[in-house]
């Protein structure tokens, strides 16, 4: 194979890049729990806009990029997420928001999105707020204690506990303990179900 075909073989494909970059797009603003309006906003980017880069109506600029990644707080490259040729390895990029930080463990654009998050010790200091967006969430502690508030529901698991909800209830995290705490978390659209469920204490598995 001649050398010129064979770099353009192993170049990457932009039109690819762009393509996936508007779900990440909307996976970061769903992360931050942000709307458009709040988005558009905190960037002076209009709603419109907004949503036709996430929905892949629109190629990104400089001009979107940058305001973007300064909110979402992550590296122009990382928020392009460009890929690594012939590298099948993810190299996670912590990501540091609210005292938390976020270290990405999925390169695909869309569908479930997997993390593994640290929550440091006393956060947040306060009674946390609800929220709620877009969304389902599975979760499962590797070590320490999680408070998850879920609707009407305070509950806390521990290291090898696993729980599952639709983001619309309104939800919140906290560690009241010692320790930081480290889970998993799968996050994916409405819709998509894990099929696992947090058992409360007692009850037998």
């Amino acid at each position: 194979m001649p050398d010129d075909v064979s770099a353009s073989a192993d170049a990457p494909d932009l039109d690819g890049v762009l393509r996936t970059i508007g779900p990440r797009l909307r996976a970061l603003r769903q992360q931050l729990g942000a709307t458009l309006p709040q988005l558009s906003a905190l960037t002076r980017i209009s709603v419109s806009t907004l949503s036709r880069l996430e929905s892949g109506q629109r190629r990104p600029s400089l001009e979107h990029l940058l305001p973007l990644s300064r909110v979402y707080q992550v590296p122009l490259d990382a928020l392009v997420n460009a890929p690594v040729v012939g590298d099948p390895r993810v190299h996670p990029r912590p990501i540091t928001r609210s005292g938390m930080t976020f270290y990405p463990l999925s390169r695909r654009p869309g569908g479930l999105q997997a993390y593994k998050q640290i929550i440091p010790a006393r956060w947040p200091g306060c009674e946390p707020k609800l929220q709620v967006h877009e969304g389902y969430e599975w979760l499962y502690v590797l070590s320490g204690r999680l408070r998850l508030l879920l609707g009407e529901h305070d509950i806390e698991l521990v290291a090898g506990e696993v729980a599952e909800f639709d983001t619309h209830v309104p939800h919140a995290f906290a560690n009241t303990g010692e320790k930081p705490v480290e889970l998993l978390s799968l996050f994916g659209p409405q819709g998509e179900r894990l099929h696992v469920r947090a058992r409360p204490a007692g009850v037998p598995r």
